[in-house]
């Protein structure tokens, strides 16, 4: 593979660290406390906007949806550039990330015209539907009903763990049409009003103290035919593709700059009477996380690859995933062991070292070994995929 990049996507990284040299006062943290304090949502928000006037939202889209059109090396470089500047695209719902490109694939023109403008300037918030609560790893055994009542489908059932849904002005729903078809068949993908009556958005309350997730209830809500995404019963095809974008940006976490913040860390704290970055086994322990965090770099550089020769995705997200949530896992426990007894202060509270980021970071970190497909099931799909083993 060549690392170097050509004249037009350095002419391109020269325009966007020009604008972020300007703007980048506005950001906001690409890191746990950002994406999940409720405090933070405002900020967040104002980013969103800033980044779309300034063109640099969305910016792999289609440009007769509002996009930049930019090609993966451009993609690569925006989130370069943002780390750079000490900010992220903001967490300002699914839109984005998920559903804008969902419905740039499966959506009709009049869904695309309609919503994907309103996500571009944060007019619209949206939020993802598919886990219930026997139905989480086991995505398929959803059982949320959608009856057909002349020009509207009536909803019926449960979401759970539904990010940002205290938020959203939309969610995009799996729900079971046809409850005696296989149940990977049977399925269909809804956009439903959040202000339609019926539903209800009861949050959960995190071990960090955040309440980023919700359960979302519907009791007989009525959602127009015309929201329906792609074909009745063929809503896990849909499914599947807003998978593949939530995975492949899982494992892209900004993990290179957390063991960065690690060693400074340990250049700042004590261990046995000294810093502790002076025992070599702690510089060894990091030495170790950055070794990892490079090669789960390089190992995006092959799905990266896979793409532009235009081949379909690879084992690579699943890789990516289960390796980048897993190290996210050690490095929060590391520097719990640095910090000792002020590992036990929260977020905010006084004497918290760092703001008390590394103790939220720990008690969240296990959540993304959870969401997106589980660690085991990405396992499984390594194992069957990739090496050939039976199904257990």
């Amino acid at each position: 593979m060549d690392f170097n990049y050509g004249p037009e996507d350095e002419a391109f990284r020269r325009e966007f660290r020009a604008w972020l040299k300007d703007n980048a006062q506005f950001g906001v943290r690409g890191d746990a406390l950002s994406a999940e304090r409720e405090g933070d949502w405002d900020a967040r928000v104002q980013w969103h906007r800033k980044l779309n006037e300034g063109g640099w939202m969305g910016i792999s889209w289609p440009k007769q949806y509002g996009g930049r059109g930019a090609s993966v090396l451009q993609t690569i470089i925006y989130h370069e550039e943002l780390e750079r500047a000490g900010t992220a695209v903001p967490f300002t719902g699914m839109g984005i990330s998920l559903l804008g490109p969902t419905l740039i694939h499966w959506g009709t023109e009049k869904q695309k015209q309609e919503h994907l403008p309103k996500i571009l300037r944060g007019d619209e918030v949206w939020c993802q539907g598919y886990s219930e609560p026997n139905a989480g790893s086991d995505l398929a055994s959803l059982q949320t009903r959608a009856v057909e009542q002349g020009d509207y489908f009536i909803v019926n059932g449960q979401k759970v763990w539904t990010s940002l849904a205290q938020h959203a002005d939309w969610i995009f729903l799996l729900v079971r049409t046809d409850p005696d078809a296989p149940k990977h068949k049977g399925i269909s993908y809804l956009l439903v009003d959040m202000r339609s009556p019926g539903i209800t958005v009861r949050p959960l309350v995190q071990m960090t103290g955040a309440s980023g997730f919700n359960e979302v209830f519907f009791e007989d809500v009525k959602v127009p035919k015309e929201h329906l995404v792609g074909e009745k019963n063929m809503g896990w095809q849909v499914a599947i593709t807003t998978l593949m974008f939530e995975r492949s940006s899982i494992g892209d976490s900004g993990i290179a700059r957390e063991v960065r913040e690690l060693a400074d860390l340990a250049k700042r704290v004590e261990r046995n009477g000294r810093r502790a970055w002076d025992d070599s086994s702690v510089r060894q322990k990091i030495a170790e996380f950055a070794s990892e965090a490079e090669a789960l770099k390089y190992t995006g550089y092959r799905q990266l690859t896979r793409q532009l020769k235009g081949l379909p995705p690879g084992p690579e997200g699943s890789m990516m995933k289960l390796v980048g949530t897993e190290l996210n896992l050690k490095v929060a426990m590391f520097a719990m062991e640095l910090l000792g007894a002020y590992g036990q202060i929260e977020a905010d509270a006084p004497f918290a070292i760092d703001r008390g980021k590394w103790s939220f970071r720990m008690l969240a970190s296990r959540a993304p070994t959870i969401y997106g497909g589980t660690n085991q099931i990405q396992h499984n799909i390594i194992g069957e995929r990739v090496l050939g083993l039976p199904k257990g």
